[in-house]
């Protein structure tokens, strides 16, 4: 009887690992040579909605992963939704590690990382896939700092093509954007805890609401104790003081707040609905 209902264990993980949507590697050029990017794609010819996902300063992969758990989770939350899901590998494509430590920053978010998005797009609109007036962006951190710099009306892509459907940010840093008086030409959700000393939601909120009147939608939700990674499973909150981890900020605290989590991937598929 044991033996069988192993059986049984090991046929129900199996069955699993095979439902678990794989990740196709794709390259996009850019003119410093090949950004390499991840992608995930529904079933069928579509025309699909896109989105292009931008990662934090820990990078995209790890050494046997090309994608994270973290990113595979709402990669695949995404695809449940009818999205195909683009992540460019921004550091692994310049033969760079974690950008987290100000003394390791390469890869700037206002200038690499946005020349990324406008490869990116530029490559979408060009696959027949694609639903090419439903391209939009969501980033995590430096990802989404780099989302704010690419949805600013001065960063308008020059190449034909629709603009983005939507942008949505996760705890970006929002300091140099603030004092810059940002805006942005798109519909833009900013989703940040209120505990957040990573990032800075005081910044976000004087940041969105600076917008308003000279700018497409901007939206703020700031969630009540809630800490920067809010959105990232099963990550007790912790303080970064003294760690050792370069794919980790330098200060502040993680981790994972269920309610937020959970709000948050509502807010995210009515967003991307819109």
């Amino acid at each position: 009887m044991r033996l069988r209902l192993t059986t049984l264990f090991l046929m129900l993980l199996m069955s699993a690992a095979r439902a678990a949507p794989a990740s196709q590697a794709v390259e996009i050029p850019i003119p410093s040579g090949v950004l390499h990017a991840q992608l995930y794609k529904p079933d069928g010819e579509g025309p699909f909605p896109t989105v292009i996902a931008l990662h934090g300063c820990g990078g995209l992969g790890g050494h046997a992963d090309p994608v994270l758990p973290r990113y595979r989770d709402w990669a695949e939350r995404l695809l449940k939704d009818g999205n195909a899901v683009l992540l460019p590998d921004s550091y692994g494509s310049r033969d760079v590690g974690p950008q987290c430590r100000v003394k390791e920053i390469r890869v700037k978010a206002r200038r690499e990382r946005v020349a990324d998005i406008a490869a990116s797009r530029a490559w979408l609109m060009k696959q027949n896939w694609v639903a090419r007036d439903r391209v939009s962006l969501i980033g995590w951190a430096n990802g989404a700092s780099a989302l704010l710099w690419a949805v600013r009306p001065q960063s308008l892509a020059r190449e034909a093509g629709p603009d983005f459907r939507a942008a949505i940010a996760f705890y970006p840093d929002c300091r140099v954007s603030a004092g810059l008086g940002w805006s942005a030409r798109v519909p833009t959700l900013v989703l940040i805890g209120a505990d957040d000393d990573v990032s800075s939601p005081p910044a976000c909120r004087q940041m969105v609401d600076g917008a308003r009147g000279r700018s497409a939608l901007a939206r703020i939700v700031v969630y009540p104790g809630a800490y920067h990674d809010f959105d990232r499973a099963n990550t007790p909150l912790h303080a970064l003081a003294g760690t050792t981890d370069a794919a980790a900020p330098e200060h502040g605290h993680l981790g994972t707040d269920a309610v937020a989590r959970a709000d948050a991937q509502k807010e995210v598929s009515q967003w991307l609905a819109r």
